[in-house]
């Protein structure tokens, strides 16, 4: 009889998480996850979180604002292969008048491996024109709801 797989190892307290299972359409000539579909399952994420929160494309349209990438740190620990069902993390770290900062983990479901590690700086702006701008109440609200504490260095 096999035992249980463990709770992961989260870097943070209760993230948002999504399950994907590792497709034939996933892999590359590595015989792994395509660091393309990493970029992919971020924004997924990121989407599948900020609606948890309350806050759906549909929002952005209506108020003319959406959050677009400034920049992203991506990690690679550990391959994924076929078959694989990962576990994706996300959970908000800061976030201000101007924009929010989101981490991510990635973890093999079957050994709670941490397969890939990586951060997001969001910047507001405004649909119609392309130009930063400061978020809608709407927005500060939803993301607030999701902002967790970030362990210092060392902690």
């Amino acid at each position: 009889m096999s035992e249980a797989p463990k709770s992961p190892a989260w870097d943070a307290p209760r993230p948002h998480v999504l399950p994907v299972v590792v497709a034939d359409a996933h892999i590359d000539l590595m015989q792994h996850v395509n660091n393309v579909h990493y970029l992919q399952w971020l924004e997924n994420l990121a989407w599948d979180h900020s609606v948890a929160l309350g806050m759906r494309q549909e929002d952005y349209t209506r108020l003319g604002h959406g959050m677009v990438v400034r920049r992203h740190e991506l990690d690679y620990v550990a391959p994924a292969l076929l078959g694989d069902r990962v576990l994706l993390a996300t959970w908000i770290v800061g976030l201000d008048r101007l924009s929010l900062r989101r981490r991510y983990q990635f973890v093999r479901e079957s050994d709670g491996a941490t397969l890939f590690r990586g951060a997001t700086h969001f910047v507001c702006v405004e649909i119609a024109g392309g130009k930063v701008r400061r978020m809608p109440p709407d927005f500060t609200e939803a993301y607030a709801r999701g902002l967790t504490a970030w362990p210092s260095p060392g902690a």
